[in-house]
């Protein structure tokens, strides 16, 4: 049974913009993905919205898993603050796994985003959760909690977000996604 470890943000400092905060609505993003990986046979850990980013990673390589996701939305510099929207997602420049599962992540999301143009599989180099875990990793950023129209997208789509990344990490393992009973 392939394996991932679920990463939602630790983040509980940044606000959305109707209330409530990033690592809230992340860990109700993990929380309604979990019956969805049960129902197709992925194992899956998380981690604990008290541990450090350090002690997530930590976590994640002592598990051993087949790979890494970090569920996380986006805030805009303050410049651009309210001004961008849509999906990005991270995976660490050369890794293969990581940008295949960005891309099916990238592909799903297309599927639900209001705009699927302003989805993106983005290559970097500088995020410590991509850098850092010994699994293939990736990072999503849901959509921007700064902008009112991206933050009322999270919020009510929350099952469907979860459904989306369920089918993408179903996808990647080469697994039937199943629905929950």
């Amino acid at each position: 049974m392939p394996t991932i470890y679920l990463s939602p943000s630790l983040q509980e400092y940044n606000p959305y913009l109707t209330g409530g905060s990033e690592e809230e609505y992340m860990n109700l993003i993990v929380d309604a993905m979990e019956p969805y990986l049960t129902a197709s046979g992925i194992g899956f850990l998380r981690n604990d919205p008290a541990m450090s980013l350090g002690e997530a990673i930590q976590d994640s390589n002592q598990a051993g898993v087949d790979f890494h996701l970090a569920i996380h939305s986006n805030a805009a510099p303050e410049s651009l603050a309210g001004q961008l929207q849509g999906p990005d997602i991270y995976y660490f420049v050369g890794s293969r796994y990581g940008e295949e599962m960005a891309n099916i992540i990238a592909d799903a999301f297309r599927e639900i985003y209001p705009d699927a143009e302003k989805v993106n599989a983005v290559p970097t180099v500088t995020l410590r959760e991509l850098r850092r875990t010994t699994a293939p990793s990736a990072l999503v950023e849901v959509a921007y909690h700064d902008q009112a129209d991206d933050e009322a997208w999270i919020k009510e789509n929350i099952d469907t977000i979860a459904k989306a990344l369920s089918k993408a990490v179903a996808e990647y393992f080469g697994v039937p996604f199943v629905e929950p009973q």
